[in-house]
C-alpha cells in the first residue's frame, strides 16, 4: 500500500470495455454483458467461433494494459510522480467500482476519468463516468473527466495520416467509410450527441485528407447489438453494397474512428465480415490503423487528463 505522503495528487482512472483474457472467461464475460443473464449455448458457441476467426482471443486487454503504461509514461513526463494511471473496466477485471475502492483504501481524494473511446455518448462515455462518480461518492473522491476527444488533433492527424497512405495504395476514386459501435436508436432520439459526435472526426479527417462528403467518403456503424429494438444506422455492411452497387468506386477503405484499439469488433466484423461483403461486390478493400499505444495520441490524453483536473 502506497503511503498518502507518496501518494500523487491525482488518480487516473483509465476505462475501457474490458474482454476474456482466457476461454475459460468467455462466458462469464458474455453474461456480464447480458447484464447476468448467461448467453444461450448458440449465442456462446457464435462468440467463441469469432474468437476462434481471429486466433482464439481478442488483443484488446494486452493492449488496454500498454495503454495505461504509454499513459502513465506521458503524464509522467508531463508532470513527475504528480499522477497514477489505475485501469477500470466495464464488464472484465479490474471493474470501475473495484478499482474505486483500492484507490479509497489508499487514501486517494481525486481522479480524474479518461474513457478509451473518443465519442461521448451518455451511453458510453457519460456511464463510465457515472459509474466511478457513484463508487467515489461515499468516500468523498471528487472526480473529474474527459468528457469527449472526437476532434483532438493528435487523434485527427493519425487517423488522416494513415488514411492517406493507405489511399496512395488504393484504386482512384476508393470510398471512405467512417464507422463507429452502433447504439440503441431510442438513445440517438432521446438527444444523445453521439452521431454528430462521430461525424466531427470524420469531417476533420477528410478535411486533413481532401476527402469531400457524399461522393468520398459517409458514415456507416457497425457491430449492432443482438436484440429487437432498432439500432442506429446504415450498417457497415449495407454501405458496402451500396459502394459495390453504385459502380463508380472500385474499392472501399473504412475507418473504424470509434475503436481505438484492435478487438473483435475491429479484427472480425471489419477484417474478416466487411471484407469479404467487399470482395463479394467486387472492391478492394482496406482498413486504417487503431491508435493502439500512439505515442503521440497518448501524449494528447495525457495533456487532456492534466486540463481536466
Amino acid at each position: 500500500m502506497t503511503s498518502p505522503q507518496s501518494q500523487p495528487h491525482t488518480a487516473v482512472m483509465l476505462m475501457a470495455y474490458g474482454t476474456p483474457r482466457h476461454r475459460d472467461e468467455i462466458e462469464p464475460y458474455y453474461t456480464d454483458i447480458r447484464r447476468g443473464r448467461p448467453p444461450t449455448p448458440e449465442a456462446l458457441a457464435d462468440l467463441v467461433a469469432r474468437y476462434e476467426a481471429i486466433g482464439g482471443l481478442s488483443p484488446l486487454a494486452e493492449l488496454t494494459e500498454r495503454q495505461q503504461q504509454r499513459l502513465q509514461q506521458e503524464l509522467d513526463t508531463i508532470d513527475p510522480g504528480g499522477y497514477r494511471v489505475e485501469l477500470g473496466l466495464k464488464h472484465a477485471e479490474p471493474k470501475i467500482e473495484a478499482s474505486v475502492e483500492q484507490l479509497a483504501s489508499e487514501g486517494v481524494t481525486k481522479i480524474t476519468g479518461l474513457v478509451l473511446a473518443p465519442h461521448y455518448s451518455t451511453y458510453s462515455i457519460g456511464q463510465y463516468l457515472d459509474r466511478t462518480r457513484t463508487a467515489a461518492e461515499p468516500h468523498g473522491i471528487s472526480v473529474s473527466g474527459v468528457d469527449s476527444w472526437a476532434t483532438e488533433p493528435a487523434f485527427v492527424e493519425f487517423i488522416a495520416s494513415d488514411l492517406a497512405s493507405r489511399l496512395e495504395q488504393m484504386p482512384a476514386d476508393t470510398h471512405v467509410v467512417f464507422t463507429a459501435h452502433s447504439l440503441p436508436q431510442r438513445i440517438i432520439d432521446s438527444g444523445d450527441p453521439y452521431p454528430d459526435e462521430l461525424r466531427s472526426t470524420a469531417q476533420a479527417v477528410a478535411a486533413r485528407v481532401g476527402l469531400e462528403e457524399g461522393n468520398s467518403w459517409s458514415i456507416g456503424w457497425q457491430s449492432a447489438g443482438r436484440t429487437p429494438e432498432p439500432w442506429i444506422g446504415p450498417d457497415i455492411l449495407d454501405v458496402i453494397d451500396d459502394v459495390g452497387a453504385n459502380g463508380t468506386h472500385p474499392g472501399v477503405i473504412v475507418s473504424a474512428v470509434g475503436f481505438v484499439a484492435d478487438h473483435l469488433e475491429v479484427l472480425y466484423d471489419l477484417d474478416i465480415e466487411a471484407r469479404e461483403r467487399a470482395e463479394q461486390a467486387g472492391l478492394a478493400f482496406d482498413r486504417t490503423a487503431c491508435v493502439n499505444d500512439d505515442p503521440a495520441v497518448l501524449h494528447a490524453l495525457a495533456q487532456r487528463v492534466v486540463d481536466a483536473g
